[in-house]
């Protein structure tokens, strides 16, 4: 077995949600998620199907976003993995729906940060081992860190 590590290309102003499904609906049900979700998001979902044609199957509502998760999905190459890129929303707005689809096994990461995917390759084929999402931490949150960090949910509308 060879592992790699695969750097995921995230469109400008951006968000990544990686997982793992089980069926080739997916991408269809993950659309309906996306859109009956939040009005107005961007998206794309890029589906790499395990069996029979092993096609990258895909739905969007944006073409630029629908490239990036066609090449990030065949950067991975790994079966039955999604690829979900989002604008004009966030991945808290859509996660806990995404994680209701039946078929959805499991999430790798839902992030705007730099995202490098620990790959397995075997002779079957390849598998997702887990993420690197984002960076190492440099320290702890100071009295003043966590002042900002109130401060900027509450400008965003996360908090009263």
């Amino acid at each position: 077995m060879e592992l790699q590590t695969v750097r995921m290309k995230v469109a400008e102003n951006a968000n990544l949600i990686l997982g793992q499904t089980h069926f080739i609906k997916t991408v269809e049900d993950l659309y309906e998620v996306m859109v009956n979700t939040v009005p107005g998001i961007k998206f794309a979902i890029a589906f790499n199907e395990a069996s029979g044609p092993c096609l990258v199957r895909v739905e969007a509502n944006d073409e630029e976003l629908r490239q990036a998760a066609v090449e990030n999905a065949q950067a991975i190459g790994a079966g039955h993995l999604f690829v979900v890129l989002l604008r004009q929303g966030y991945p808290v707005n859509v996660l806990s729906r995404i994680k209701d689809c039946f078929e959805v096994c499991s999430i790798y990461c839902a992030t705007a940060n730099p995202v490098e995917v620990v790959v397995a390759q075997s002779e079957q084929g390849r598998g997702v081992l887990g993420v690197i999402d984002g960076y190492s931490p440099k320290g702890v949150e100071s009295p003043a860190d966590a002042k900002q960090r109130k401060e900027f949910l509450r400008t965003i509308g996360y908090k009263l």
